[in-house]
């Protein structure tokens, strides 16, 4: 086994420390591949970095399964130390956390039927007048296509099936939402007929978050991040959840 491949395992497995050393990790697990749970199995990108930053800090990591409404008041109240859940840095919450440093970039992604990739190919195909954009409510892919697809005649769907339901029957051209949902696409056979663009419409960092005031534990986290960027373990785990290549802070 190469030296590198064996740090990745090294820092992957599990250790005992002592039971005052747990880092309570926040979670919300229906984001797949980010975060969700199977088999009663936490999984995904953020409970691979939850072990490794566990490993690094000789901290065993507890996880503890919120709403993601609920992520920041548990770290502002002291309920959980880290909140690590794919969530993207925002002026708004920037008032209310203190991130790490990113680990990902991403971003909102167009997915269409594959039957539309000839008329949809090119990148400013998006922005082309009276083209039919379907959006969840509230999210950041709603708030995009309102400020920046002025010339689009544009849908609201409650979640992501209802909007690949629209897709299929020629209700909408494209669906714009999180990047983490057009991964997805490419890790399951039962969307097969739907196709995302992976090009990225905005530019979104994710990043771990703080409370306001623990500059110590932001400080051990970003040591512990710079470590996972250095020895390949931060690759290693987003290669192991993301079929598609994505650009790595």
């Amino acid at each position: 086994m190469r030296r590198g491949l064996l740090v990745v395992c090294l820092l992957l497995s599990s250790v005992s420390v002592p039971a005052d050393e747990v880092l309570k990790v926040g979670m919300s697990a229906d984001y797949p591949p980010l975060s969700f749970k199977q088999d009663g199995r936490y999984l995904g990108i953020e409970a691979d970095n939850a072990r490794a930053v566990g490993e690094i800090l000789s901290r065993r990591t507890q996880i503890v399964e919120l709403p993601f409404d609920e992520l920041i008041p548990a770290v502002q109240s002291g309920k959980v130390d880290v909140i690590m859940s794919g969530l993207s840095v925002t002026a708004q919450r920037s008032q209310q956390l203190q991130f790490t440093e990113a680990y990902l970039l991403v971003g909102q992604m167009a997915i269409l039927h594959r039957s539309k990739i000839g008329r949809f190919s090119q990148p400013w195909s998006v922005y082309r007048e009276d083209v039919r954009i379907g959006v969840e409510p509230g999210t950041t892919g709603a708030a995009f296509a309102e400020r920046e697809l002025k010339d689009a005649k544009l849908s609201f769907f409650a979640n992501p099936d209802e909007a690949f339901r629209a897709l299929r029957n020629d209700v909408i051209d494209l669906y714009v939402h999180d990047a983490p949902t057009s991964w997805q696409l490419a890790n399951g056979m039962e969307n097969e007929d739907l196709i995302s663009l992976y090009s990225p419409l905005t530019e979104e960092m994710l990043a771990w978050a703080v409370a306001k005031d623990n500059d110590a534990l932001a400080a051990e986290l970003n040591r512990a991040l710079a470590l996972m960027q250095a020895n390949g373990t931060l690759q290693y785990i987003l290669n192991r959840w993301i079929p598609v290549t994505v650009e790595v802070k």
